[in-house]
């Protein structure tokens, strides 16, 4: 009995209570706040008035199922909706001070609800209803889309076994890739380009016991251990949000829009004395 415990306790010890998750531990919803936000509060504003910019769509280009060493998975490796990170990145960068969003994914809907707008105005309150304002338009566009996800790019891990128990670690990194470009709107022309690599972590450990008891008549088999892997959603995220810092710092560079450092300094000044 003791070595029988003994065994138990090894395995406890060696898989760090992987596995006494609960329904306790469940947590509660979550605003899902941006993984890079200190870097896009840190971008300076804009020298100037917002820039209207437009997305339209910003699509999974890589075609990519779910990996599985198994069989083959019909759910999409890449979320399906990386336009809504785009347009978050848009309006928050720099404190919400550089870009103006209009929409446009869904602009069906829009105008369909502005015209529902205009013929009931018309019919209750004939040629005296107030007329709609003007839909903005954009001056720039910012196009492109996932064009990369590369599972299983790098994977190791180690173990050791002594009496039959052990215990062993594995990891593997998957890669995502985004590209994006800003368009302007009266030319055509493709003002500025970036690309972004983001890698995927996963970790695994655990641990086991495998021994023979009684004179090698009965067997005794345990095993224990837990795994964390990175959402491809948070990567893809990050990534497109990296995109946009670091279009913004191209086209200062190249003159197209200018940093208000003046104004920047000072709600930096503002923050540190608080």
């Amino acid at each position: 009995m003791i070595r029988l415990l003994s065994i138990l306790l090894s395995i406890v010890l060696l898989s760090g209570c992987a596995a006494t998750m609960t329904k306790e531990d469940w947590s509660e919803p979550e605003i899902a706040r941006s993984p890079i936000q200190n870097i896009l509060d840190t971008v300076p504003y804009l020298n100037g008035p917002k820039i209207t910019i437009a997305v339209y769509q910003f699509a999974d280009k890589t075609g990519q199922r779910k990996p599985n060493e198994r069989f083959s998975q019909l759910s999409s490796a890449i979320t399906q909706g990386s336009e809504v990170w785009v347009i978050n990145a848009l309006k928050n960068v720099g404190n919400e001070s550089w870009f103006t969003v209009v929409e446009r994914i869904g602009l069906d809907n829009l105008v369909k609800e502005r015209q529902l707008i205009k013929s009931t105005r018309e019919v209750y309150e004939g040629n005296e209803a107030p007329k709609l304002k003007p839909i903005l338009f954009a001056g720039l566009l910012l196009e492109g889309g996932v064009v990369g996800y590369e599972s299983n790019i790098e994977s190791g891990g180690v173990g050791a076994r002594y009496f039959g128990i052990g215990g062993n670690t594995e990891y593997r990194v998957d890669q995502v890739t985004i590209a994006m470009r800003i368009v302007s709107v009266q030319t055509g022309e493709v003002l500025l380009t970036t690309a972004v690599e983001k890698r995927i972590a996963s970790y695994k450990s655990g641990a086991d016991v495998f021994r023979f008891l009684d004179l090698g008549t009965k067997a005794l088999e345990l095993e224990a251990g837990s795994a964390v892997n990175e959402p491809v959603n948070y990567a893809v995220r990050t990534a497109i949000e990296a995109g946009v810092v670091d279009l913004i710092h191209q086209g200062e560079n190249k003159g197209i829009w200018n940093y208000s450092e003046k104004l920047y300094k000072v709600e930096n000044k503002e923050k540190k004395d608080e």
